[in-house]
């Protein structure tokens, strides 16, 4: 093997070391935030600090909606094991309801409740964001079919 080869190679296998070691730094960085979608559930165990942006996704717990002053509402999202009070102020999408799945982006307040930016809902009778199919799975809670 020529000098310039064996440069070559050498270059080649210290890119090669960096690359796996940066990815390694940027996966370890990053761990829980990767997901960022969390059942009730998890949000009650994580013990999730106040601001931190995430999505919280479930059932909209029946009879839990409530309207405020203006725009303001409140609900309770739910996985079947664990509720978290949800608070919104702005335009709920059409397809908003209780006893259906909903996914909502946000962050806590120092109260306990879910401060929401946005509200997602599904888009028809048989879907259901997959993310809160499987919370609902986690929790025993879901039913095929429905």
């Amino acid at each position: 093997m020529t000098p310039k080869k064996r440069r070559r190679l050498a270059f080649a296998i210290s890119l090669l070391v960096a690359g796996a070691g940066a990815a390694a730094l940027v996966v370890y960085a990053l761990q829980d935030n990767v997901l960022y979608f969390y059942s009730p559930s998890d949000v009650a165990a994580k013990h999730i600090a106040p601001g931190v942006a995430f999505r919280i996704g479930g059932l909209v717990e029946k009879n839990s909606v409530r309207h405020g002053k203006g725009a303001a509402i409140s609900f309770m999202v739910t996985d079947g094991r664990t509720r978290v009070p949800v608070a919104y102020a702005g335009v709920l999408p059409a397809l908003f309801r209780e006893g259906q799945g909903v996914v909502a982006m946000g962050a806590m307040d120092g109260a306990g409740t879910f401060d929401a930016s946005e509200i997602l809902a599904k888009h028809d009778e048989r879907y259901m964001p997959p993310e809160v199919v499987d919370a609902l799975k986690r929790s025993g809670r879901w039913k095929e079919g429905k």
